[in-house]
């Protein structure tokens, strides 16, 4: 897949181009940031009813026709877009990754940057930060790894994990899938929710490399964050003859999942219908299996803004979701990897998404 299509294939990638295209605009009143204001209607229209309220006294005023596909597009098209600078396109990543949800429809937002008129307009922009985030493809840094804990207390690093404690989360899904197979409606469509994410089982380690300034990329790119404010960061020591899975595409996930298969569509098929609109058998990687293969598995961050949150094939039949991953984040599943004792206390510098600092 080339570049710019990697880049409009998936909504995370979709996405972060609008982010820059909106951070392109100069700051000011809504009169001066033309497309800001046409993206925030016309995501109304794709809102269900009752997500807006109007607060104030008397009778509600009559709102102006929303904006259209097709005026945010023109608009896109308008825009002079800003340098594509290593900062800026960390920002635009941050606020994409910050929106993913797969428990229930995508946002208004999400959608706008999904129409085919729009997506026509976000092929400039691709083309535009294709140079810049180019590195975004490549495989895991094994010699620069972090691990972050959010506003918990110093309970110390994380732990590897062994070959018996992947068997018994494996163990618990296939009882939870089971489970769910007599407790939930069989009919996707229905008001049901549970495990969405598609990662290993809690607590196994996660780890992510540097952005272009050497800070953790683990600060900056949290999927549906808590607003977390302070952290505690911990250093991983990896041995170099790791086995790693390197995650580049939708396709090589998709491999895993065929390679090691195991069944969950009891367990996520309300969840990932709302996400991606497919009705159909759901299967996910049998971790314990994998580990036989592989130490780790690695998302590159751009195959997580090309895949993430779509439905990918499978075999014949099946599809799988990345979900509840983060960009450039690995997954550790054997004792390969170990953790310094001491971590470093960063803070948020209060300058909202990506304003991380040194305590």
């Amino acid at each position: 897949m080339q570049l710019v299509d990697a880049l409009l294939a998936g909504p995370r990638g979709r996405r972060m181009l609008l982010e820059f295209a909106l951070d392109s605009e100069p700051p000011g009143v809504v009169e001066l940031m033309p497309l800001a204001a046409a993206v925030t209607s016309a995501a109304r229209t794709f809102e269900p009813p009752g997500t807006t309220i109007w607060i104030g006294t008397g009778p509600r005023p009559k709102e102006p026709a929303p904006a259209t596909p097709d005026e945010v597009a023109r608009l896109l098209t308008e825009t002079t877009l800003a340098e594509a600078t290593p900062e800026r396109l960390r920002a635009a990543m941050a606020r994409s990754v910050d929106m993913a949800r797969y428990w229930q429809e995508s946002d208004g937002t999400d959608q706008v940057a999904a129409t085919a008129e729009v997506r026509v307009a976000l092929e400039r922009v691709a083309e535009h930060v294709a140079p810049t985030v180019s590195s975004w493809w490549r495989p895991i840094d094994l010699h620069r790894q972090w691990s972050v804990r959010w506003d918990e207390p110093r309970i110390g690093p994380p732990a590897a994990m062994s070959m018996a404690q992947l068997r018994r989360i494996q163990a618990q899904q296939i009882e939870q899938e089971q489970r769910a197979q007599h407790d939930r409606p069989a009919d996707p469509t229905a008001n049901m929710s549970g495990e969405w994410w598609s990662k290993p089982g809690w607590p196994t380690p996660s780890t992510a490399g540097a952005t272009f300034d050497g800070s953790p990329a683990a600060l900056w790119f949290v999927e549906d964050s808590m607003g977390w404010e302070q952290c505690l960061v911990y250093m991983a020591s990896v041995s170099a003859r790791s086995r790693v899975f390197e995650i580049d595409s939708a396709e090589a996930w998709g491999e895993l999942c065929t390679r090691f298969p195991t069944a969950v569509t009891a367990l996520k098929r309300h969840d990932w219908y709302r996400a991606t609109g497919r009705i159909g058998d759901w299967v996910l990687p049998d971790w314990s299996a994998v580990a036989e293969h592989y130490d780790a598995v690695h998302l590159q961050a751009g195959a997580y803004l090309a895949a993430a949150g779509t439905a990918i094939p499978v075999g014949d039949s099946a599809a799988s979701v990345i979900a509840g991953w983060n960009p450039g984040e690995t997954y550790w599943l054997t004792e390969v990897i170990r953790f310094d004792e001491e971590p470093t206390a960063w803070v948020s510098g209060g300058g909202g998404i990506g304003e991380w600092m040194l305590e």
